[in-house]
């Protein structure tokens, strides 16, 4: 499902893949993708050979996620907090109203089941997050990251093929 507020944009990469339905799956999803712009002005852009699954993509300004990420089962990602933090008048107050600040997820990026993604937030390059995560602050380029609030885990090893001294591979 693709909703948008008026003068805002939602950009598909070449050969993105969006999965809501069960048998398509491993983990089956608990709803259809659901692409959401809630300002004028808000873009979603989602880089080429990307996939998501179930997975939830709200953005009042912007989240960018690059090429060749693996977004799992049932992910939200949003950059804002949909309303007010302060108690009055956050009932009623418009969603304009609410704090927003632009997410970035890096290329070749995989983001676990359930994991959480919340507004400011930049994933480095490579970066895993794991399943049930909840990112709250940025993640730096190759590493592994989980728990609630996410924290660094370990960096990735490097599986890069090895180079000749004269750059082509070994």
């Amino acid at each position: 499902m693709i909703g948008l507020a008026p003068g805002s944009d939602v950009l598909l990469g070449d050969r993105v893949v969006l999965v809501s339905r069960t048998p398509w799956t491993a983990l089956g999803v608990a709803r259809p993708v659901i692409l959401r712009t809630l300002r004028p002005g808000a873009v979603i852009s989602i880089g080429p050979d990307t996939g998501l699954s179930g997975a939830t993509v709200c953005a009042a300004t912007s989240v960018d996620i690059g090429a060749r990420v693996l977004v799992g089962a049932d992910v939200l990602i949003s950059d804002t907090d949909f309303h007010p933090v302060d108690a009055c008048p956050r009932r009623s107050a418009p969603e304009s109203a609410a704090a927003s600040a632009r997410v970035s997820i890096g290329n070749d990026v995989f983001l676990g089941a359930r994991a959480i993604v919340l507004k400011g937030v930049t994933i480095g390059e490579g970066t895993v997050v794991g399943a049930g995560s909840v990112v709250t602050s940025s993640l730096p380029d190759h590493v592994v990251a989980a728990g609630n609030p996410c924290r660094v885990l370990r960096p990735l090893r490097d599986t890069s093929p090895p180079t000749r001294a004269d750059g082509h591979d070994a």
